[in-house]
């Protein structure tokens, strides 16, 4: 078991791949995350993996939340939705409960949050806060239009108001679903995009972005927790063409997107600067031919798949109590990758830096 000093650190960089510590001096636990910025504050949220250890059935940690001043040194502000202790929540430790999404609604007034649950082919589970730091409240299991949902990304369009959610289609296609008024289901209206890819072309874990008043999503394939190959597209209009404009990542000798999965993009504040935020899930598959082995494997194995049929019945709790962590989950030591993007002929690229500051960027 590695050690760390539990003690204040004081950062005044940022080493992408390296142990991040919080003010604590405690490894940061937040994973499959989003930051954001609000009232002068960074806000870092995502998986608590503390006890998601091998041979345990605790998959679900609960959210945890940090905060910053500065995006090196970060606070931990505790758990903003913890696990349930009632086996048939939808929140039970031993859900497999993954990427939380936090959207303001302004019609409501209310904060909601959408969580990944990998069972009954995948569903959401949605919840309701009054305040961001919550306490969230329980609103439904979805699946949204009847699909089976993977990794997923949102936004609150500023200009409209409209929300949308991008989810995998396990194992087959991206969906654009627009939301409801109040955030907390979908309208009916999607769209189809990077059709009747299978894994490991499949495209999940979508990172949306605007820049330039353009809009761009970084997805990767889908070879489990083992990284691969990024992709980003741009498109005009949320249901209308995405182009791909190919691997992001400059230089991705083992075509691993620098050992890591992109699962958020933030505009800093004050400055033409724009970050790629990701989890770097299996470190010590780092500048290893682990990840090319792995997209081969996947490659025989899903060869005659075909995607989750529709269905449109409300998903019901399953009983994973009994399901245990496999080695291939014991992700508790993942770190992070965030990363500068530049843009290079028109197209937002990823380049690698063993440190670097945001008092280099105006």
């Amino acid at each position: 078991m590695q050690t760390y000093p539990l003690v204040p650190v004081n950062y005044q960089s940022i080493r992408p791949g390296e142990v991040w510590l919080d003010t604590e001096g405690k490894p940061i636990q937040a994973h499959g995350f989003q930051v954001t910025f609000r009232e002068g504050k960074y806000y870092w949220y995502g998986e608590d993996k503390t006890h998601t250890l091998f041979g345990t059935n605790r998959m679900f940690g609960g959210v945890r939340c940090y905060s910053s001043t500065d995006f090196y040194n970060w606070k931990d502000e505790g758990r903003i939705i913890e696990p349930a202790t009632d086996p048939h929540s939808p929140l039970h430790h031993c859900q497999k409960l993954e990427r939380p999404h936090i959207l303001y609604c302004a019609k409501t007034g209310r904060y909601v949050c959408w969580l990944k649950s990998q069972s009954n082919d995948g569903h959401f589970v949605i919840l309701e806060a009054e305040h961001f730091m919550g306490p969230y409240h329980f609103v439904r299991n979805l699946k949204p239009n009847g699909f089976a949902v993977g990794d997923f990304d949102m936004y609150a369009d500023p200009d409209t108001g409209k929300g949308y959610v991008w989810f995998e289609r396990p194992h087959w296609e991206q969906i654009c679903a627009e939301l409801s008024d109040d955030y907390t289901n979908v309208n009916g209206r999607y769209s189809e995009h990077f059709v009747g890819k299978v894994p490991p072309f499949t495209r999940e874990a979508a990172a949306h972005f605007v820049m330039d008043g353009k809009h761009y999503i970084y997805t990767s394939g889908t070879t489990s927790y083992t990284p691969n190959p990024s992709e980003v597209a741009v498109f005009d209009d949320y249901h209308g063409e995405y182009t791909v404009l190919g691997n992001p990542h400059i230089g991705d000798e083992y075509a691993h997107s620098f050992c890591s999965q992109i699962t958020s993009v933030i505009k800093i504040p004050g400055k033409d600067l724009y970050v790629a935020m990701a989890d770097r899930w299996l470190p010590h598959t780092n500048k290893t031919d682990i990840p090319k082995k792995d997209w081969q494997s996947f490659l025989t194995r899903y060869k005659d798949h075909r995607p989750y049929p529709k269905d449109f019945a409300t998903p019901k709790v399953a009983d994973r109590f009994y399901t245990l962590v496999n080695p291939n989950q014991d992700v508790y030591k993942a770190t992070y990758v965030f990363l500068p993007i530049v843009v290079k002929d028109g197209i937002p690229m990823i380049e690698w830096k063993d440190e670097w500051k945001l008092e280099n960027y105006e």
